[in-house]
């Protein structure tokens, strides 16, 4: 099991100290994975979301928070489950989908989501 940190260079890791910088003041929208260490459905989340950061290079920016280190994010969101994962766009919250799934599903999602939001 390598360590989370060298998983990709395309995806941020993001921490309390981050958020604004990383995902409130971003110029692309962006997907942040709500995730943890303990979480197993999160560690299916990782290829897919490193897939979908290849696919969409450019148009978003992908980012995984560890809720159990960021809790004060987490909670100020309303997590309840993980993994969960929330699309932002200058800003502000524009859609959220819980659990585990597809690359397809989730590109689906986003595509949606910001499509609906223009």
């Amino acid at each position: 099991m390598h360590s989370m940190a060298s998983e990709t260079e395309n995806i941020v890791h993001v921490t309390t100290k981050t958020w604004e910088d990383d995902v409130l003041r971003s110029e692309k929208p962006v997907l942040v994975d709500f995730w943890a260490e303990w979480c197993g459905p999160c560690r299916m989340v990782g290829p897919a979301l490193e897939q979908l950061s290849k696919t969409m290079n450019g148009k978003i920016k992908v980012a995984k928070l560890n809720v159990d280190e960021n809790q004060e994010i987490a909670m100020k969101y309303g997590i309840q489950s993980i993994p969960s994962l929330l699309l932002y766009k200058e800003g502000k919250e524009i859609g959220r989908t819980i659990g585990a799934a597809s690359k397809e599903t989730y590109q689906r999602f986003v595509d949606q989501t910001l499509s609906d939001s223009r």
